[in-house]
């Protein structure tokens, strides 16, 4: 099973908009044995070992995986981000990455994006982006430097649609990815949803599947 579709936002990289796996563990096997193809994972998550294990014991082709992890906020600075991003490829079992982000939008920033700019440089990583920067500290950073932001993994369903930041991205060709499409916090703002159940009932559906707020990326 392939995604029906994909999103490119830079010309090296696409990422498959459907059968994305945004953080597991213990089940990795299983998930990409039924399809899934983006793997969402990051050095606080304390899993690309185990993701990178059920990669390589999958049989699955390389460049069938559309690969994300995130530099946390302990590695801020380019000398520890760029130790911290070889770390990652090394636990991953990969040669490259396929989008790497910035966690969250704290500490030295425009240091671990130099960092991310060269590993971008030298081919380690397909595409670079940054993850929870609403727009001021987003606007902060793509102003000023080299390599623009690819993406803006921001949480994105129907009820949080992020409206607001999308003129600043599009400003710089940067595409909004949704963690959380189906809720993430605040899960229980989509199921228990009265609108979004009646219209879900309508057409048999549930609030889940009913929920616009399912795109992966905007653009």
């Amino acid at each position: 099973m392939k995604a029906s579709y994909s999103c490119r936002f830079v010309d090296r990289c696409s990422c498959p908009a459907k059968q994305d796996l945004w953080f597991w563990e213990g089940d990795q096997d299983n998930a990409l044995s039924v399809g899934y193809r983006l793997i969402d994972t990051a050095q606080a998550y304390f899993n690309e070992e185990g993701v990178g294990d059920a990669i390589a014991e999958s049989g699955i082709p390389r460049e069938e995986i559309f690969l994300v992890t995130k530099v946390w906020i302990s590695n801020n600075g380019e000398k520890k981000a760029a130790a911290s991003i070889d770390e990652s490829l090394r636990k991953l079992k990969t040669d490259y990455i396929d989008l790497l982000l910035i966690h969250q939008a704290y500490g030295d920033v425009f240091g671990t994006w130099r960092a991310m700019e060269k590993a971008y440089r030298d081919g380690k990583v397909r595409a670079i982006g940054v993850s929870n920067f609403q727009a001021g500290r987003f606007f902060d950073l793509a102003h000023y430097v080299d390599v623009k932001p690819m993406v803006n993994q921001l949480q994105c369903n129907v009820m949080v649609q992020q409206r607001g930041i999308e003129p600043i991205l599009a400003e710089f060709n940067t595409k909004m990815m949704a963690w959380g499409p189906l809720g993430g916090q605040g899960v229980d703002g989509i199921v228990k949803n009265e609108k979004l159940a009646a219209i879900g009932s309508k057409y048999g559906k549930s609030s889940f599947t009913n929920t616009p707020g399912r795109r992966r990326c905007s653009g």
